[in-house]
């Protein structure tokens, strides 16, 4: 069952970003989650030098990065009946004014496209389906599921790359 504490503190990040997704059992779902930061001591490069406006742009900006003390989480779902993972910004474009949810970057929804998917084109459940959707800066990630995940503050990961497996 989800802990209230650590979800609050997950929802309380300014910014986050999916660090690793895997499949511990067949029909369960972990995933890595890192807080990030505005650092106003990392650099921005320009990584079209040929376009010198960029440059112009990009003058005086901070990074939005992981940093050593950015908080990182575990969710861990038991048993989900399905998972979506979107690029974020082709996730971003769609018209949403009709679902709801509370929460920030963890959201708990009460009625989503994605639910209305599910009803639609699976069958066969024994309960009520539960739909969460973290949005971190690089992947958008929805998960239902039966029950709430196990989530915990682990120690700070890697901000490397997401690694899926």
């Amino acid at each position: 069952m989800a802990n209230r504490l650590e979800l609050d503190s997950l929802d309380s990040a300014e910014y986050l970003y999916l660090r690793e997704l895997s499949e511990p059992r067949d029909n369960s779902l972990r995933l890595v989650i890192q807080e990030a930061v505005v650092n106003p001591a990392g650099s921005i490069c320009s990584s079209h030098p040929e376009l010198p406006e960029i440059d112009e742009v990009l003058r005086g900006g901070s990074p939005i990065e992981s940093t050593d003390a950015c908080r990182s989480f575990e969710l861990t779902w038991k048993h989900y009946v399905a998972y979506l993972v979107t690029e974020e910004c082709v996730g971003s474009c769609g018209q949403y004014a009709d679902e709801i949810y509370a929460g920030k970057l963890f959201r708990v929804y009460t009625k989503s496209h994605f639910l209305e998917h599910l009803s639609r084109d699976t069958g066969g459940h024994t309960e009520a389906i539960l739909h969460y959707k973290l949005t971190c800066l690089n992947h958008l990630i929805d998960v239902a599921a039966y029950a709430p995940p196990e989530v915990k503050q682990i120690l700070p990961v890697s901000s490397e790359p997401t690694r899926i497996q």
